[in-house]
Order: structure tokens, then sequence, then C-alpha cells
């Protein structure tokens, strides 16, 4: 496929239109989408929709096409096991992709300790399910997580995730005996280092919660949803070292940040954090689904047997894939590719945030970066601005998400596959997204 942005019709264009019509009849409304365009096809860091319009990905399914749409192992791998067999339920006859799949994970996971890993679904089952091992193991019940976490849309995580809209909203009651602490937010928190931080959750937690009760401390080492925030230098350590003195379980949440995201295989290792659970998904499996926990023997093995499992869960399909997708990580280094699409997209972002201090921060590790958009001259959080920036470059053609407990920020989570080119023609464009907007809101404030 080649490797460009090219638009023949406005967007959406007309055979885009006519499913959009279809999938308001059809599909419940409660399901949105970032672009009204529909996929035809997806290769390296291109989306093709319906119309042949080519699109720049920058959002990668949302952080899960990270080795590529299509990556050539993936498919070849999906191939080969379709023909096989496509299910038979790994707690009925088992098959053997389940246990490489759990022995590679148990491989390049942080630790060199003793492991296990049970496979599931999505990235929300996958968090529940390290609950329920932390719980078995501890004895204890209560749960806790950040201000500003994401972890899913089942009534567990969306009492462990703290954004109200869309995630919460007339959804409730939650599950109980989840509570909150204040998380490190070096944007927002002043001259407060990661240890002082750390420090401040710490007080917070022994306060309302007390360590006695508590099972596990669940976070994610780089926010998602929450805004891509990057706790400061020390905050994670300190965490996970008052959690092991507590008898308490430390659960990395990685469904976003694994698997080469951030510049290394896992965030967790840029400050040598050693969790006692590690949960992934998303770029797992180059595009299928499967989630995983994977941890320390003596706690995966706390609960009964058939205390874990699902019907899906590991299907023998999404296994293939990931382990394609594992060898692909590695073979290519797409580590060291997550770390040069870095330098390029902070070197531009950073550019760009001198030329325009309605950008107030610049912030992430690898191809996970976001800029948080603020109003001139404030630190006031700017939801509209990033609604307007992310619609014209939409209609330039260039997938970019929005995110952040405020709407404020923009995220960027091109699949390593993208090209310095694309990428560059992307930033391009986001650039003089910002100078149009600059100028025609210049133009409002001086009307008559």
């Amino acid at each position: 496929m080649a490797q460009v942005r090219r638009l023949v019709t406005d967007l959406p264009g007309p055979r885009s239109q006519e499913l959009m019509v279809r999938k308001t009849d059809a599909v419940a409304a409660g399901v949105g989408t970032t672009m009204p365009v529909f996929a035809a096809r997806a290769a390296g860091g291109v989306v093709v929709d319906v119309d042949g319009n080519h699109l720049i990905d920058l959002g990668s399914g949302i952080a899960v096409t990270t080795v590529g749409n299509s990556a050539p192992r993936v498919v070849a791998a999906v191939q080969e096991q379709v023909a096989a067999f496509t299910h038979t339920c790994f707690m009925v006859t088992p098959y053997d992709a389940y246990v490489s799949v759990a022995e590679a994970l148990n491989r390049v996971t942080p630790g060199d300790h003793e492991k296990r890993t049970a496979l599931f679904n999505s990235g929300a089952e996958a968090v529940e399910n390290a609950v329920k091992i932390a719980r078995a193991h501890t004895g204890r019940d209560a749960v806790v997580v950040f201000d500003h976490a994401y972890h899913g849309r089942t009534n567990l995580t969306m009492a462990m995730t703290a954004k109200n809209m869309p995630y919460k909203h007339g959804f409730g009651p939650f599950a109980p005996e989840v509570y909150r602490a204040p998380l490190s937010y070096p944007y927002r928190d002043g001259d407060l280092d990661g240890a002082a931080a750390a420090a401040r959750a710490v007080d917070v937690i022994e306060k309302q919660v007390g360590a006695e009760n508590l099972a596990a401390v669940v976070i994610e080492p780089i926010q998602g949803e929450g805004g891509f925030i990057e706790p400061a230098t020390g905050f994670l350590p300190a965490l996970a070292e008052w959690c092991r003195s507590h008898g308490v379980v430390f659960v990395a949440d990685e469904v976003q940040t694994g698997f080469a995201r951030t510049g290394d295989l896992f965030a967790c290792d840029r400050e040598g954090v050693v969790p006692d659970l590690i949960v992934t998904a998303k770029g797992i499996a180059g595009g299928l689904p499967l989630s995983a926990v994977t941890g320390r023997a003596e706690i995966m093995d706390a609960p009964h047997v058939g205390g874990l499992g699902g019907t899906y869960g590991g299907n023998p399909i999404a296994c293939a894939a990931a382990l394609a997708a594992i060898e692909t990580i590695e073979a290519d280094d797409l580590v060291g590719r997550a770390r040069q699409v870095e330098e390029l997209m902070k070197a531009r972002l950073g550019e760009l945030q001198a030329a325009d201090d309605r950008v107030g921060d610049v912030r992430g590790r690898g191809a996970m970066i976001a800029v948080e958009l603020v109003r001139s001259g404030t630190q006031e959080p700017d939801a509209d601005l990033a609604k307007r920036i992310a619609a014209t470059a939409h209609r330039a053609g260039v997938i970019v998400l929005t995110c952040g407990t405020y709407g404020n920020v923009l995220r960027f989570l091109p699949p390593l596959s993208i090209s310095d080119e694309l990428l560059t023609e992307a930033l391009d464009l986001l650039t003089e997204a910002f100078a149009a907007d600059r100028a025609a809101t210049s133009q409002e404030a001086v009307a008559p």
C-alpha cells in the first residue's frame, strides 16, 4: 500500500456518508466514532477509507496496532492458525499457542522472578482479574487507584476510572471498596517532585484506607485516557516500595503503555520498577483481541482452580497474532524505533510550544506523546481548542485523538511502522492548524 496522504474527496466522502446513515439506523447510539469515515484497508502508517482517501494514522486504533496494521508476520500467523482451528476453549482442550504466549510474557515482562500468566480478551477484563487475584492472595478487599485514571468500562473498572463523561455518567451504582489517591502531575504540581508526590499519595492511602485493608494499588505508569500524564521521576518506585513493605500487591496497568509503545518494552522499565502484577492488552496482538495478567507465581497461583478463565480468553488466533507481534517487536527493534519517533515528535512539538503559548505542555515517551492545550497566558484547560485542532486535522486527512480529564489534550499514538516522511507531514499539518486557529481567533477578538 502506498504510504502517502491522499485526499480524493472531501471528508467524509459519499460512500462513508452512506455507511454512516446505515450505522445510525443499525448501531446503538452510545457507540460513537472519532471520525465519520469508514476504513477499507490499512497498513504501515496509513488508513484508506471506502472512498479511496489515504489518511495518516496517528491513532493506531487507540494504541493497538503498534507493530502496524496488517503486519506481515501477524497476517501470516493468523492465516496459518485459522486454517488449523479457530477455537476449542483453552479450559476444555488446551493448545500450545496459549502456553507459548504465557511463556513469552513471563520472559519479557519486568523482573526475573518466577512468573505465571493468564490470558483474557480485553484490558478491562484483565484489570478485573488482576484485582481478583490480588484479593485472593491478600485476603483483603480495598483497591486504590489514582486521579485521572482510566481502567475500563465494566462495572468494577468504571469505579476505578476517574472521568465521569463519557465513561461513568448514568451507569452506577459502581463496585465498592475502590479508593482514589492523588497522582503526580508535573505540569500542575508546581515544584512537587516524585518522592514528595508519592508521600502525599501514601498519606491519603494510610488515612482513608489503611494498608491492612488494602489488596492492591493499581496504576498506569503513564496515564492514557487521563491525558498521557507521566508521573515525576521517583513517584512509581516510591509507591512500589511502600506496597512491598506493607504486603500490598502493586499492579501496573500497561494496557496502553506496553509492548514498545513508550520507547521501552514496558513503561515500568524506565525506572526499573518491577510490579507484582502487570496487565497488558492493546499492542499485544497486532489488532486481535487479547489481554493478559502476568505476575509473581505465588500471587498468580492464589485463586482456586477454575477461578480464572473465560470462554474466549486466549483464543488461538489471537495467541498466534501475539507471538508474531512479539517477534516483530524484537526482530525489528521497535523499542528503538519508538525512541526515534519520540525524538522527531518532541522536537517539532517543542517548536510549536515555543511559538504558541496555548500549548501548555508537551509530554510522553516513545510513540505515546501528547500536548496539553490551555488558554493563552494561563494553565486553564482549553477543551474547545483541542476539539478545533482535532477537527482541522481530521479534515486534512490526519487521524488525531483527544483525551484528558479536562478534554484538552491532543494525543499521538502512531504505529511504529510509520515513516518519518508521513510523521513529518502530519506534524506540518498540525502546525498549520494551530497557526490558522490563532489567526481566526485573533480576527474574532478584534472584530467590532
